[in-house]
């Protein structure tokens, strides 16, 4: 049997929220619950694909913490937490920062063009 850590591991719950994050059957559950807690039975009948294959991509969203799980009578109704989202929502952060100064030193650079060009062309002999 393989020994498992106990504790809690930020990076350990982050890397499997992404796994859970990369496949593209999972993020469609996700945007699923966003409309509200649903039973098994109810995803997946919106897939098509076997409740089994449904039930995996749902324990593996459960483990990253991505969805909650309650009993009601015989169903298992899944909703979605948002909370672990926070973690990708930072790393994607670093990039929309990144984009957002790449697209305004390329706006300058295009602007410092054109200002250029129209000195040029005002300079010319008509």
């Amino acid at each position: 049997m393989r020994h498992r850590s106990v504790t809690y591991s930020p990076a350990r719950h982050n890397e499997a929220t992404f796994q859970a994050l990369a496949d593209p059957t999972r993020r469609a559950v996700l945007d699923l619950l966003r409309r509200g807690a649903q039973p098994a039975g109810q995803i997946a009948s919106a897939f098509p694909v076997s409740r089994p294959a449904i039930s995996k991509h749902l324990r593996l969203l459960r483990r990253a913490h991505l969805v909650r799980e309650h009993r009601e009578g015989r169903h298992r109704v899944y909703q979605l937490n948002p909370e672990p989202l926070r973690a990708v929502d930072s790393w994607i952060e670093q990039y929309r920062q990144f984009w957002t100064a790449s697209l305004n030193n390329l706006k300058s650079f295009v602007e410092s063009e054109y200002a250029r060009e129209l000195e040029v062309d005002s300079r010319k002999p008509k």
